[in-house]
């Protein structure tokens, strides 16, 4: 009989409960109470993007996530000063460094850490030394693996906007690419994590990963949460993670 899959965590992101409350004002809907009903669904942490522009989460948002809120908390960021100075106030279980343009809708892809090393360098030292995981969201090329563990992140996330924008032969191309990175994270001692543009359709294959041990989803289940409500959107997520790491282990 082969051996079970590793438990493959699941965080959700609830940006985008913060786009529907600062899209009237006022307090509702409530991310942290979106947090809260994530826990009791089934979610293994909480997401968050801090953007420079706050055009969702909110630095009030960031506080109560870090205190009331007993799963661990990723904060998504750009690496700027200001960005850091939250981050080390606040002291989240991970840091998740993105990039960031002021006017893009969504994160547009991933990090050059191959590029951008000597500006990336300083912050994830200031974040290790702090205690913090830090984690670099990047697209599955090989280059940009080692030099991530090079700086010293402890995690990488997989981009995978590009496979679940993909249909027939070429999204199984991309999907084997996440597998060889995935692979190759594991081979250099990185956790590997997968994010982005994930749904009901194209969860299975990601985690059917073996060395993906923690996928992050967010704007699908807060869309799906208006037909089926929030936690049963998360719940049937868990479900399809589960089953996809049952299957993969049979």
């Amino acid at each position: 009989m082969a051996a079970s899959l590793p438990h493959l965590r699941l965080g959700v992101n609830i940006d985008h409960v913060a786009t529907i409350r600062n899209a009237r004002g006022g307090g509702h809907p409530d991310p942290v109470r979106a947090a809260r009903l994530a826990a009791a669904a089934g979610a293994d942490g909480i997401t968050a993007h801090l953007r420079e522009d706050r055009r969702h989460i909110s630095d009030h948002d960031i506080s109560r996530l870090a205190r009331e809120i007993d799963l661990p908390l990723n904060l998504e960021m750009a690496a700027t000063d200001e960005m850091l100075t939250i981050a080390l106030a606040h002291r989240p279980h991970a840091c998740c460094l993105v990039p960031e343009k002021r006017e893009e809708k969504t994160t547009e892809g991933g990090l050059d850490v191959a590029v951008g090393h000597r500006t990336l360098a300083p912050f994830i030292r200031s974040l290790v030394d702090a205690g913090i995981r830090v984690s670099l969201f990047v697209d599955p090329e090989d280059v940009q693996l080692a030099v991530a563990k090079a700086l010293g992140a402890q995690v990488v996330e997989l981009h995978t906007g590009a496979y679940c924008e993909a249909e027939g032969d070429l999204r199984e191309m991309e999907l084997d690419r996440l597998r060889r990175a995935a692979e190759a994270a594991d081979r250099l001692g990185l956790e590997c994590h997968a994010g982005h543009g994930l749904t009901f359709e194209t969860v299975k294959p990601v985690a059917a990963i073996a060395t993906v041990v923690e996928l992050n989803i967010g704007h699908f289940l807060v869309g799906e949460a208006i037909f089926t409500g929030l936690e049963a959107s998360i719940r049937q997520m868990r479900r399809l993670m589960d089953e996809a790491r049952a299957q993969a282990a049979a």
